[in-house]
């Protein structure tokens, strides 16, 4: 077994097409170990080059919403009446302390993200 690290395209397409040889291989066994280093390392090379930033806090809440198909009245119910939740959604304002710690409790939303800095909207 010939372990390397992954520096460039070329190493990276022998790596993804050695997985593939070896998907499938009985646990506990020598290639088994082969194969879960080698997708440590194609994950590792993946992440740095092409990074993967999370969305701001307003675009995680929406995908979430549509993922589970939640409305705004069921984001209302968390985080106060209907037009907070279109004055967040829309940008117009932020959320606050209360609203990250329910949000991050009761959909399981990482609040760190939740946390993150993002841009209102222009006041008109």
């Amino acid at each position: 077994m010939d372990i390397r690290p992954i520096r460039n395209e070329a190493d990276y397409d022998a790596a993804l097409e050695e997985i593939d040889r070896l998907m499938g291989v009985s646990p506990d066994t020598p290639e088994a170990d082969f194969l879960e280093v080698l997708v440590t390392l194609v994950e590792n090379y993946e992440a740095r080059r092409w990074p993967v930033d999370a969305p701001d806090p307003v675009a995680m809440i929406k995908h979430v919403m549509e993922a589970r198909g939640y409305r705004q009245k069921d984001l209302a119910v968390l985080i106060g009446s209907q037009p907070h939740v279109s004055e967040v959604l829309n940008r117009r304002r932020p959320l606050t302390l209360n609203m990250i710690r329910t949000l991050s409790v009761e959909w399981k939303l990482p609040p760190e993200v939740l946390l993150r800095k993002y841009d209102l909207a222009p006041l008109r």
